[in-house]
């Protein structure tokens, strides 16, 4: 089998490793596929399958799943997983796809392919390599992580998408496992810090939406003032907010987290908003929130199974699929 990509000395390797740069995990998963295989995972960066993103079961993904891979394939997938995301990120990745399993005993299906921790896909979008312009997804049921690079750096891990089904395993050798606590329990410290004349603006006047409101757009948009500004809250309150949004940017690798909450600051943290909608206590009534400023939307919802299914969103408003900067490369490269 010819080699996908030559390029790297061995010193360049070890720089993409130490950086927690893809560049070099894609370049080792894609040599172990075979050509029937890669046919599968490479489409190129201008296809509008990268933007066909879901967090639903589905029987038509594109790419390659887990289960057509062999052990030392699988391996290698997830070392292109870890070098995207931080330790804590790709733990709860792991819990995540781990509940299909929880999922086809509590749901009782004798029929194990509709709910499968073998049933997530990789897709890789362009010719990874350290100056071109590309990305991968690596997506199935309450999982979409959609990254972009561009001259060896990764500039973008979002769409990206994180549920949990059950929020918490009411039952069997996982009882008690609670893949998003952080999440959950981050959302509810906020919430209870605030006086009653803070949860005036904090509380949506409607109640929870049912779904994240974004839901799989290619552009995520909310046209909405609601929510209490982080101008009007405590610095007790501040550090609470600010470790709520950690708990989502980190589950990124630390450089690209980094990034994001540069951008978060640059654009001023008085810009941020935080509300809230449905019930204030984890009673299982739905509940929602939101984390809206001028480049992040982060949605949470637990509406469903008596609230005990929680979808999560990050959105970067700026470089959501690599943002306009990816596809200009390109296009200018692919154009020569």
């Amino acid at each position: 089998m010819k080699p996908f990509l030559i390029l790297f000395t061995s010193l360049f390797a070890q720089q993409c490793i130490s950086q927690s740069n893809p560049v070099f995990p894609v370049a080792d998963f894609i040599n172990s596929l075979s050509e029937q295989q890669r046919s599968k995972t490479m489409h190129t960066l201008d296809n509008d399958e990268r933007y066909n993103w879901h967090f639903f079961p589905k029987s038509d993904r594109k790419g390659i799943a887990l289960n057509e891979l062999s052990d030392e394939q699988r391996n290698k997938a997830f070392a292109l997983l870890k070098s995207c995301l931080s330790v804590t990120g790709y733990t709860k990745t792991m819990d995540i796809l781990q509940l299909e399993n929880v999922l086809q005993v509590l749901e009782n299906r004798s029929d194990n392919d509709y709910r499968n921790s073998g049933k997530y896909f990789i897709t890789i979008f362009g010719k990874p390599d350290q100056k071109n312009s590309w990305g991968w997804r690596f997506e199935g049921h309450h999982i979409s992580f959609n990254f972009s690079a561009l001259n060896n750096k990764l500039i973008s891990g979002t769409p990206g998408f994180l549920g949990a089904n059950p929020a918490i395993v009411p039952s069997g050798p996982q009882k008690g496992k609670q893949a998003l606590r952080e999440e959950t329990e981050g959302g509810f410290a906020l919430l209870h810090s605030f006086t009653s004349q803070q949860l005036k603006s904090a509380i949506s006047k409607s109640g929870a939406p049912g779904e994240i409101i974004t839901f799989v757009s290619r552009k995520a948009a909310i046209d909405s003032k609601e929510g209490i500004g982080y101008a009007a809250m405590t610095k007790t309150q501040h550090a609470l907010f600010m470790k709520l949004i950690h708990a989502y940017i980190h589950r990124y690798t630390k450089l690209f987290a980094d990034d994001m909450i540069n951008d978060l600051t640059n654009a001023g943290l008085n810009n941020l908003r935080f509300v809230w909608a449905g019930s204030q206590q984890p009673d299982g009534k739905p509940y929602y929130y939101r984390i809206q400023g001028p480049t992040i939307i982060i949605e949470f919802d637990n509406s469903q199974g008596n609230a005990n299914h929680i979808h999560s969103v990050v959105r970067d408003l700026k470089n959501d699929f690599g943002g306009d900067a990816l596809l200009e490369h390109y296009q200018k490269n692919h154009s020569r």
